[in-house]
């Protein structure tokens, strides 16, 4: 016998799941729109994921499987529809995968199927998040996403150091998927790796950042481009950073590849996280960057300062002051869709088009690099405005 307590609880998800977003009114940048609510939050979570459902064993109806966030979605826009791979972290810490699909990408999202599994090839891998997904030209969806496993050259007593690889997985439906071996690279550490879309000189590109230790990079860092024949067998040989961090910037502490990047006619627009440290802990914003077409390890656009940063109740979590990105589509009208997770506890959209991407991130100014440079850059766009005033 099913719980009463179960179709109470239903209903009221059903109302949450069915409210309509809308965009916040007060928020203006003419970059992107950012919407009143986040799109998927642990609440949206399915009752019968979390609780055991039968009365004569759950007679309090008590949460069995609890989750405590759902954040950093990879997205793909597959069958005309807006698909996430959710990262879906239970009250053990534990993260796994969850498919959740909307008819718009801006509400309505609903959780799918059942969390994904695939061959368990690698007994040491403990947790596992932050998957991007990726729909390469070969025909296959590959998702890539951070394996951890507990460091085996440390201390027994040490039950915290960790080491961080690529796990790498493909598909053709989004529901069935393969598991292939991890991607190997000259780095100790491997976090942030992304496959890039399109075959570089006839093999798999790949964007990663090279790193000593779990959490900090220490003589590694940077994003890094490179290159391997094989996807079945994924060894990189050679890293070669395209764009490292950089003291008193938002990526001062390391930087890292969003999701894959966004081919415009002007260039491969790559969204990325920066991290820089402040009094209160680390502070991760995204910025944007474009290279070339012809060659996607060439920096040709770097605007200044972040993109998305938090606000208001997005700077409030289990992870606070944290924005991460991980998942961008865009649809048959040109609209891209940039997930984006606050303070590692639910997910949002923003929604921009490629005209409106290409020209914030070819149009904006750098960061000039020093206080009174940059003085002199906000009083030359003073200048220039006030003169335009003057003839109204």
């Amino acid at each position: 016998m099913i719980h009463n307590k179960y179709f109470e609880l239903i209903e009221k998800q059903e109302r949450l799941i069915n409210r309509k977003n809308e965009k916040e009114e007060q928020f203006y940048n003419g970059v992107y729109n950012r919407f009143k609510y986040p799109v998927l939050t642990r609440h949206h979570v399915p009752i019968h994921w979390r609780f055991d459902l039968n009365k004569e064993t759950n007679p309090y109806f008590m949460e069995r499987l609890g989750v405590n966030a759902t954040f950093n979605p990879g997205a793909i826009y597959h069958d005309n529809k807006y698909y996430l791979v959710v990262r879906l972290e239970g009250l053990d810490r534990k993260s796994i995968f969850a498919l959740a699909v909307s008819e718009n990408g801006i509400d309505q999202f609903t959780f799918t199927g059942a969390p994904l599994v695939w061959d368990d090839i690698g007994k040491e891998e403990t947790n596992i998040y932050d998957m991007r997904l990726v729909k390469h030209e070969d025909g296959w969806i590959y998702g890539i996403y951070c394996s951890e496993s507990k460091d085996p050259n440390v201390a027994e007593f040490d039950t915290s150091s960790a080491v961080a690889q690529a796990g790498l997985v493909r598909s053709k439906d989004l529901k069935n998927w393969e598991r292939l071996p991890n991607i190997k690279t000259p780095s100790p550490q491997q976090r942030n790796v992304v496959l890039h879309p399109e075959y570089v000189d006839g093999q798999y590109a790949f964007y990663t950042r090279p790193q000593d230790g779990f959490i900090s990079t220490g003589s590694g860092g940077g994003i890094a481009f490179g290159l391997t024949k094989d996807i079945t067998k994924p060894i990189i040989n050679e890293e070669k950073v395209i764009h490292g961090k950089k003291y008193h910037t938002i990526y001062e502490v390391k930087n890292g590849q969003g999701p894959a990047p966004i081919k415009t006619e002007k260039g491969w627009i790559h969204i990325a996280h920066g991290v820089r440290n402040t009094a209160a802990g680390l502070r991760y914003v995204l910025y944007t960057f474009a290279t070339s077409l012809e060659d996607p390890t060439e920096l040709i656009a770097l605007p200044g300062g972040h993109f998305i940063a938090p606000y208001d109740n997005e700077r409030v979590g289990d992870v606070s002051n944290v924005i991460f990105c991980n998942g961008a589509v865009v649809n048959n009208n040109d609209e891209i869709f940039i997930y984006y997770a606050s303070s590692d506890t639910r997910i949002h959209v923003a929604l921009t088009t490629v005209d409106q991407l290409i020209d914030y991130t070819f149009n904006t100014p750098e960061d000039a690099g020093r206080s009174l440079e940059n003085a002199q850059q906000r009083k030359e766009l003073i200048l220039q405005n006030e003169a335009l005033l003057k003839g109204y």
